[in-house]
């Protein structure tokens, strides 16, 4: 995970060298507003990223949400397609936005194919990430994860849409104050002004400009309907299709370290129990604890979810460090206090609080 972070906060600052050098090398003055707007994307792109290192499992994988696993909004074996129409978008973008109109011709109509094909990816894109349904994942709360994705679609969209009105408008200007000395000419060129025929050409070739890429990426191993299988076959995003294995079981109730490890003297195991199929040794205050969870469940069930959510995120990562007789008793004994709280609202809202908790894990 750590490599992962490293690779990303490298790729972000070397795109961040290269672009102050590529403007600088082109003179290209940058206003306030313009190196705010890049500078956000950079962090949306790193935002993005670090979506990805807890959203980078496959549909087909069983994963443990309490080690913040989660599932990738994008089908894994075709995200090929995706990255490529992703890198020559930005390429596109870039040369706009440095050069504008003094592109060469067929250059220019590409960009603006690829800034066109930008636009209608990033709808797409912005969809799939807007909803997340984590309802069959346990502990998740919440709509998660959308936060980590939403915002470079969001820049990839209005970057396409401002920059081919850029050079709608440049077009525009250049063609109408363009003079030739023939006058068919000149009648041509008002026409072509009015019609602004960079952007219409390009609207024109865009589906052959996808047909060819398409059938290139098929050379690559990618399927021909790649592009829609990417969101499709993905699992508990907007356009998914397929469903998960169950979750992973995550080694029992963390305060079972306290029963199982402890002095008998101190943390007084009573019984075996029973908890998803596994056998767990539990103790009172276990029992305890898990009948008090049961009445915040039934109580406040939206407090619970958080609370437990809270618990299994860092609680396990406290459990593993509970390794010894002497841990195991000193955090029996630091969950005293709560204990004697637990059972107080046993006591305050069941009729016969032990039969509850007697039943615990049976």
């Amino acid at each position: 995970m750590s490599i992962v972070l490293f690779i990303i906060i490298v790729f972000f600052v070397g795109l961040n060298y290269i672009l102050r050098s590529t403007v600088k090398k082109q003179h290209k003055k940058i206003s306030s507003v313009e190196y705010i707007v890049v500078i956000g994307y950079i962090l949306s792109l790193a935002l993005f990223g670090a979506g990805l290192l807890t959203h980078s499992s496959q549909y087909h994988e069983a994963v443990d949400p309490v080690d913040g696993a989660c599932y990738l909004p994008f089908g894994g074996k075709h995200a090929l397609s995706l990255s490529i129409y992703f890198v020559a978008f930005n390429v596109a973008v870039n040369a706009v936005w440095i050069k504008g109109r003094q592109i060469p011709p067929i250059p220019l109509v590409l960009a603006l194919i690829i800034l066109m094909l930008g636009c209608i990816i990033s709808i797409f894109v912005l969809t799939q990430v807007s909803y997340h349904d984590t309802s069959t994942l346990s502990i998740y709360v919440g709509n998660e994860g959308t936060f980590y994705f939403i915002f470079t679609p969001l820049f990839c969209f209005c970057f396409g849409i401002g920059f081919i009105w850029k050079i709608i408008q440049e077009e525009k200007t250049t063609a109408i104050h363009r003079n030739y000395q023939n006058p068919i000419l000149n009648k041509i060129n008002r026409q072509l002004s009015s019609k602004m025929d960079y952007p219409v050409w390009a609207l024109i070739l865009l589906v052959p400009f996808f047909v060819i890429i398409t059938a290139i990426l098929i050379l690559f191993g990618q399927d021909s309907d790649s592009m829609a299988k990417v969101f499709t076959e993905t699992t508990t995003w907007a356009f998914s299709q397929k469903m998960h294995p169950p979750i992973l079981d995550h080694r029992g109730h963390y305060l079972c370290t306290v029963a199982a490890k402890g002095d008998p003297t101190v943390v007084k195991p009573l019984r075996l129990g029973n908890r998803h199929g596994n056998t767990i040794i539990v103790n009172r205050q276990l029992l305890v604890a898990n009948a008090f969870e049961e009445i915040l469940s039934d109580l406040c069930p939206k407090l619970h979810r958080y609370i437990r959510y809270f618990y299994d995120r860092y609680g396990y990562n406290i459990s593993t460090r509970i390794n010894s007789v002497g841990a195991s008793n000193l955090t029996y004994r630091l969950m005293k206090p709560l204990e004697y709280t637990f059972l107080f609202f046993l006591y305050l809202f069941y009729v016969e609080p032990e039969k509850k908790i007697a039943k615990q894990y049976t």
